[in-house]
């Protein structure tokens, strides 16, 4: 009776003590949620067997990618077990550091994952959180990236609404931070949360210098007359039924400024040190940006209008849609469809599912856009693995084990 006795007041002890043994060697990601990433190089080579495993699996099986931060942080723990890559990969790569801005606002995992897929300790990264995210989701952010001395958040925060200027002035915002810092960055490159690259680092880097010849890189055209809406009326941001929009005034703007010619092209970029400076400084970027605060999507037509001016630095002003930023679905004009794209649309671009990944690994962009972790969580699985496997084939330096990623 007294041993009865004894084990019902020590159970809760023990039971205590298991939790903590079991809490302190939990991994950040569990092996079983990626178990369903054995069927990603068939899927990745659009075998239908593996895709139609692969995707009952992650229905089953593949729970999400779940990061607790937690308060205080172990960096060092956080590095390892997250699958930053420490070291610099190549001679070349350290000697031509990039600059990144990262724009996002949810899906805390595939910022991480985003994060980690483009990470070197000789780049600088500036991260933008849009203002109207949760709190805890600022919190997660800032504390990984206190964790490292080249990844800081932008020194002012937008409230960032879709199609409105405040979308470009958060990328004006990090580029006021970049100058600054005192990394000497060659070229920065803009990403919102939901990119993944195609492209390794060492690649972005050679496509820049060697395909590009370090010059900026703004595909576009002279600004078509069905997109002259945009500039020739003047909108507002404002908030309306709890969500922020933009909306189209009565009433018509003046032409732009200093006599520019106004282009049409993508938001995405890679521009050159100098010419940023020149985008900070100049008299004429400066009155086209006023100018520009009252226009629709104005991250559409600023970079690309400036890059075609003759005197500005590393600009080419004849190019055209070339470019290979982005690799993108979009939706056709007569509206969503499944044709062209495997996963879903959402804002008229595809968000990319499993039968989506082989044709995205052909294509010559340095990025693909849009990924989504909480619809597609092996979309993303797969695609890491690949890009993370190509990366490491590249050096010839010693490979960290934890620089491999969890199968």
């Amino acid at each position: 009776m007294n041993k009865i006795k004894y084990f019902l007041i020590a159970l809760p002890a023990f039971t205590l003590m298991y939790i903590i043994i079991s809490y302190s060697g939990k991994h950040i990601e569990q092996p079983e949620q990626q178990s369903c990433t054995k069927y990603c190089p068939e899927i990745l080579q659009g075998k239908e067997t593996a895709l139609q495993a692969g995707e009952q699996c992650e229905k089953e099986k593949l729970k999400l990618f779940d990061i607790q931060i937690p308060n205080p942080i172990n960096c060092s723990k956080i590095k390892l077990e997250l699958n930053f890559i420490t070291s610099s990969l190549s001679e070349e790569e350290a000697n031509y550091p990039l600059a990144y801005i990262i724009t996002i606002h949810k899906e805390f995992e595939m910022f991480v994952k985003l994060l980690r897929a483009i990470y070197r300790p000789e780049n600088v990264y500036c991260i933008h959180i849009d203002q109207k995210s949760s709190k805890d989701y600022q919190r997660k952010v800032k504390s990984l990236s206190d964790c490292f001395n080249n990844i800081f958040l932008a020194s002012k925060m937008e409230y960032v609404v879709y199609g409105g200027f405040s979308r470009l002035q958060a990328d004006i915002n990090c580029m006021k931070d970049l100058v600054n810092t005192t990394v000497a960055w060659k070229a920065v490159i803009n990403l919102c949360g939901q990119d993944f690259p195609i492209k390794t680092n060492k690649e972005i880097i050679s496509y820049i210098k060697h395909k590009w010849r370090g010059k900026n890189i703004t595909p576009g055209i002279q600004q078509p007359w069905y997109m002259k809406y945009r500039t020739e009326y003047s909108y507002e941001e404002k908030i309306k039924d709890g969500e922020a929009k933009i909306y189209q005034l009565n009433q018509t703007k003046d032409a732009p400024p200093m006599g520019l010619t106004i282009y049409f092209g993508t938001a995405y970029y890679v521009l050159t040190r100098q010419f940023v400076k020149f985008v900070l400084e100049d008299k004429r970027s400066i009155t086209l940006l006023e100018w520009s605060r009252d226009t629709y999507s104005p991250d559409e037509h600023y970079w690309v209008t400036l890059n075609r001016l003759k005197d500005a630095p590393n600009t080419i002003p004849n190019v055209t849609w070339d470019g290979d930023i982005r690799a993108v679905v979009w939706a056709p004009p007569a509206g969503p469809t499944l044709d062209g794209c495997n996963g879903h649309y959402a804002n008229n671009i595809c968000v990319y599912g499993p039968r989506d990944l082989k044709w995205i690994i052909q294509q010559p962009d340095m990025f693909a856009n849009k990924f989504e972790q909480t619809t597609n969580p092996l979309t993303v699985a797969c695609m890491e693995q690949w890009h993370r496997e190509r990366v490491l084939s590249q050096t010839s330096e010693i490979i960290q084990s934890h620089w491999h990623l969890k199968n």
